[in-house]
């Protein structure tokens, strides 16, 4: 057979050493004769497979689902089955488990279903004390052990100071996974600490593996620490470089600044891209919570907590009244807001701080404005 894969996160050359094409999304569900599911359930995925994906496949496609449920919804899937779209699904896992009696998807003719045992088998008992025993061998022999307990030792006192930067070398992490569109997959990712302190002085593996945390965890069901953050991105083809930019200065607080840029990738948000073509993102500690002050080229200022709004506009008189009157209709609550431009009347970016998650609906009435890009 003729293996092609999405994912806009995975490295094409990764892929090519497996003998798997990438391809996009779309033309991943409208080429394929069998579809098989492997991904964890974040925002972005949920109900990836719908009414509108499901009319975009070739009919008699099957479907193969050992990721989570919710990544289809169940009733739009019914529904392509009933209409042969969909010719026979095969499901291990689903958005209630264990499923309803009378499920129509369970019920269904031309559904397979096994249940979603994970670990509970014979089978898998044994792998896992298999992998323990090779991780065992695998210490005593001085490897790093991707599942060890015990983290590399930092000082409580360092720990301390640096909380709120953990927090913020997450969420830069986060964000900046947030904006990538794919690309030749993320493989190289530049972090730069401004500080005023001498580098013996500053222990940047636990902020490394917050940033490689924020990266990775959005994307996939592994869970980051700091003892498996670099075997992960390493497992991953995720290299992490880092850069300290010394600061003229008093050194009372351990870093000004950290920044985030993901190159050789594209952007669901042009103006997250730098003159030189990486997605870039930095932040900063403001009394002891987590800021966002750049986007790509624009200064902005606005707290990491929470979720956030950012919209690439013309910068013109009634824009922040315009997209704060559709938030207030929506019951959306603003807790900050920002813009940064280039000059008077030109590009802007606007960073809203909202307490909720706002809704796709009300994201596609700010997108709907003329002067937002």
């Amino acid at each position: 057979m003729h293996v092609i894969a999405h994912d806009p996160y995975a490295p094409a050359d990764r892929a090519r050493a497996i003998g798997v094409e990438l391809v996009s999304f779309d033309e991943a569900i409208a080429t394929a004769d069998f579809i098989s599911l492997h991904m964890p359930l974040t925002p972005a995925t949920n109900k990836m497979l719908n009414d509108e994906t499901f009319a975009k496949m070739k009919k008699g496609v099957r479907i193969v689902n050992v990721a989570r449920g919710g990544v289809i919804d169940e009733e739009a899937l019914v529904r392509a089955l009933d209409a042969g779209i969909v010719a026979q699904a095969a499901l291990d896992v689903f958005s209630e488990e264990p499923p309803k009696q009378d499920s129509k998807l369970v019920q269904h003719e031309r559904v397979t279903v096994t249940p979603h045992l994970g670990a509970s088998t014979m089978e898998a008992q044994e792998g896992v004390a298999i992998e323990i025993a090779e991780a065992v061998v695998g210490a005593l022999k001085g490897e790093l052990a991707a599942t060890a307990v015990n983290a590399p030792m930092v000082p409580a006192e360092v720990l301390t100071e640096l909380k709120p930067y953990v927090e913020l070398a997450e969420k830069l992490g986060r964000l900046a996974v947030q904006l990538v569109a794919g690309g030749s997959g993320v493989k190289t990712v530049k972090v730069s600490y401004a500080s005023s302190r001498a580098p013996d002085d500053l222990d940047t593996r636990l902020l490394r593996a917050m940033i490689t945390k924020g990266i990775i965890e959005p994307i996939s069901s592994v869970f980051v620490n700091l003892v498996n953050a670099d075997y992960t991105a390493k497992q991953r083809g995720l290299r992490i470089t880092e850069e300290r930019i010394l600061l003229d200065g008093s050194p009372e607080s351990p870093l000004e600044s950290i920044q985030v840029q993901i190159a050789n990738v594209e952007s669901k948000f042009a103006s997250a891209m730098s003159e030189s073509g990486e997605i870039k993102v930095e932040g900063r500690v403001k009394d002891g919570i987590p800021h966002l002050t750049k986007v790509g080229s624009f200064e902005v200022d606005v707290s990491l907590e929470g979720s956030i709004i950012l919209c690439r506009q013309v910068d013109q008189p009634g824009m922040i009244g315009t997209v704060g009157s559709i938030l207030g209709e929506e019951n959306v609550n603003v807790s900050f807001m920002s813009v940064g431009r280039v000059a008077p009347r030109k590009h802007a970016v606007m960073a809203i701080g909202v307490d909720d998650q706002p809704s796709k609906e009300t994201l596609k009435r700010i997108g709907e404005v003329p002067a937002i890009e």
